[in-house]
């Protein structure tokens, strides 16, 4: 047994070649394929639901909104989402479904961050062919987002505001503008106040950037193509998730190097793991529409971020 989570670290970590591994381990190659599949499989069942957590209740997405307050600057948001491309060799007779518009194979990990850089939820193996809305749209996560079983806080106002303005997930463009989902302005014939709302909400977007660099900075089987069938490709993508969280739980000091962090100016300073490259970032675009009430909220946030409450040094300096 230890052999073989071995094996399997050492996979996940390095990214070595089954060859590699058969030279390192003495284990044939047909049967490494079996270990890891084995082996991420049963690490899954036993501590996924213990270390990728979605809040359930309102105290503990309070919780993360003053964590976001703090580390990103945008009061009421509650995590940050993107979606990320997992490079994988061509699976045996899919035709052209995992092919997505970047020209590579991949499976999509889909994911809701916190600001402490953890994962809070994951979909892990739709087809790179399919968009970050479109998987989204079909997810557990935003199901319950609209039946209200996550209880995400009612609206409250803003710091030294009266109108009482709801909790929200930060998104890129890909996804449509809601109330719980705020997203930048289309990059087209911008205000001046359009320019410092976008800053303010990359700001508390580029949580999500960092969690996905750090990953695949820390878990080099993700920098490569991988040959293994889908179902192993997606345990080996959700065993990497899993082993993230459980390291930001035990060490959460470790890693401050490897983050994006601003400087008291407002000046961005970019974190070790860029250094290595990162993972390709799904950023298709959606048209800039929402309900009446998604586009008068945002006008309210965008008012905030302009505010002598709202405002934050150096901001005027980005735009």
């Amino acid at each position: 047994a230890a052999l073989k989570v071995a094996l399997t670290l050492r996979h996940v970590a390095d990214g070595d070649t089954p060859f590699a591994l058969q030279c390192g381990f003495r284990v044939a190659t047909n049967t490494i394929a079996k270990i890891v599949r084995e082996v991420t499989t049963a690490f899954i069942e036993e501590y996924c639901d213990e270390y990728i957590h979605c809040p359930t209740t309102e105290q503990e997405w309070k919780e993360k909104a003053r964590g976001f307050e703090e580390v990103g600057k945008v009061p009421h948001a509650i995590g940050a989402m993107d979606g990320k491309h997992i490079r994988i060799e061509c699976p045996n007779k899919s035709g052209s479904r995992y092919y997505n518009y970047k020209g590579f194979f991949s499976i999509v990990l889909f994911a809701l961050v916190d600001s402490d850089y953890q994962f809070l939820w994951v979909d892990v193996g739709c087809p790179g062919s399919m968009s970050d809305a479109q998987i989204f749209n079909f997810s557990q996560l935003k199901q319950c987002i609209e039946d209200g079983s996550l209880h995400i806080p009612p609206p409250e106002p803003l710091p030294g505001q009266d109108t009482p303005m709801p909790y929200f997930i930060l998104g890129d463009d890909a996804f449509a503008l809601t109330t719980w989902l705020m997203k930048p302005y289309s990059r087209r014939n911008l205000t001046h106040d359009n320019r410092i709302y976008n800053f303010r909400i990359s700001k508390g977007r580029i949580i999500v950037e960092n969690t996905f660099g750090v990953l695949a900075n820390r878990f080099r089987v993700l920098r490569h193509a991988m040959p293994q069938h889908v179902d192993t490709c997606r345990n080996i993508v959700l065993t990497c998730c899993i082993l993230h969280n459980m390291l930001r739980t035990r060490y959460p000091n470790k890693d401050k190097k490897q983050f994006d962090y601003y400087d008291d100016d407002g000046n961005l300073h970019p974190g070790e793991w860029r250094l290595a490259g990162e993972m390709e970032v799904n950023d298709e675009h959606h048209p800039d529409r929402g309900s009446v009430a998604a586009r008068n909220q945002r006008v309210l946030l965008e008012q905030y971020f302009n505010s002598p409450e709202g405002r934050i040094p150096g901001q005027e300096d980005k735009i």
